[in-house]
């Protein structure tokens, strides 16, 4: 209840409509696209060009959708692997918005364990680099999983903080334990890209379509499997939507919570490993670019639901090709990029209110 002149209350609707869930998501990218050309009209950009660049020509233009199709699945892979962990979680109500900081340790641990064998060449290296990524972005979950199941700490500041110390420990590898001694001292680890054993090579000459891509594909099945078609699935949603009955039925919250958490770290240290043995190829200061935090937008915008999340992350793999685009053709600064992005985000949460609330006014006296 927020007192002044007014108390307002929310007051949950008896029948939510499904038509009206189904149809948050289109209202979000419909508004946005208003708001966003508003926005644009006021930097001075012709909105309808800028709307048009964004969501248009990279799919249907002769001159870019050749390289910005390809280009959308390479940067919507990590996307939807992270937001596929996340929705996991959000549906027990277990809150990890750290994955930002899981996406950076997968990398860096990954990376550390196939340069610690350069220039050994073989074929186990880049699979168990893979193993280590996972293994370090599970790890890095694990600390708010057991604040949060041990002492009751909450997991939303816990795992806020370690993002901010995994970026330190991003800037001290590149800087530090893992800079490039053949470098010329630029900060930046040795290119992944050139050593064969632990490169994420192209799967289709000349797209730059990597292995990442695949296994978001494969994920998006698996995850569907579980949340949908397997006992887990319906302990973790029973979990989210009455705790009591979690645990009346014979499951350990706690076990499931820091499942969720430790499920939700090992794909976004996959994501990181799979990004940093691929298109970005070095661990540097630059690597973290808030896949994170924007997988938080793309696990809501697909209403948490696998195949949703699919169709959010092309999305919001869209918003960044063409948002590249637009600031290389229209000189739109990339913060704008970043506003337009968010509020995809803010227009869904303000349309799910008013689908799952009523909202009552009463005066004062």
């Amino acid at each position: 209840m927020i007192r002044g002149m007014f108390d307002v209350k929310l007051i949950p609707r008896e029948n939510i409509s499904p038509v009206l869930s189904l149809l948050g998501p289109l209202f979000s990218v419909g508004f946005t696209m208003l708001i966003g050309g508003i926005l644009f009209y006021f930097l001075g950009v012709d909105p309808f060009a800028a709307i048009k660049m964004i969501f248009w020509d990279p799919l249907m233009s002769e001159t870019f959708s050749t390289y910005s199709i390809p280009q959308i699945f390479i940067k919507g892979a990590p996307l939807i692997l992270i937001a596929l962990g996340l929705s996991v979680g959000f549906k027990a109500n277990v809150w990890n918005i750290g994955a930002e900081g899981q996406y950076i340790m997968g990398a860096i641990f990954g990376a550390s364990f196939a340069l610690s064998f350069y220039p050994l060449e073989s074929i186990f290296i880049f699979p168990t680099m893979v193993l280590m990524g996972i293994l370090g972005g599970s790890l890095w979950s694990m600390i708010p999983a057991l604040l949060k199941v041990k002492f009751n700490v909450n997991e939303i500041l816990v795992s806020l903080m370690l993002v901010y110390v995994a970026e330190q420990i991003l800037a001290l590898a590149s800087l530090g334990f893992l800079r490039n001694p053949d470098g010329a001292g630029f900060p930046g680890s040795r290119n992944l890209s050139q050593y064969s054993s632990a490169s994420n090579s192209e799967l289709i000459m000349g797209t730059g379509i990597h292995l990442g891509v695949l296994l978001s594909l494969l994920m998006v099945v698996f995850f569907y499997v579980l949340l949908f078609r397997h006992s887990l699935g319906f302990k973790i949603k029973l979990l989210g939507n009455s705790p009591k009955a979690s645990g009346f039925s014979g499951d350990n919250p706690n076990k499931l919570i820091f499942l969720c958490l430790t499920l939700s770290g090992s794909l976004a240290g996959l994501a990181g490993i799979m990004e940093v043995a691929g298109p970005a190829g070095q661990i540097n200061i630059d690597f973290n670019v808030g896949y994170g935090f924007t997988a938080i937008i793309v696990a809501f915008l697909g209403r948490l639901n696998p195949i949703g999340i699919f169709f959010a992350g092309i999305v919001m793999a869209l918003t960044y090709v063409g948002g590249e685009l637009t600031q290389f053709m229209l000189n739109l600064p990339a913060a704008s990029i970043q506003v337009f992005q968010g509020m995809l985000l803010f227009f869904l949460l303000s349309f799910d209110l008013f689908v799952h609330y009523k909202i009552k006014l009463k005066g004062n006296k």
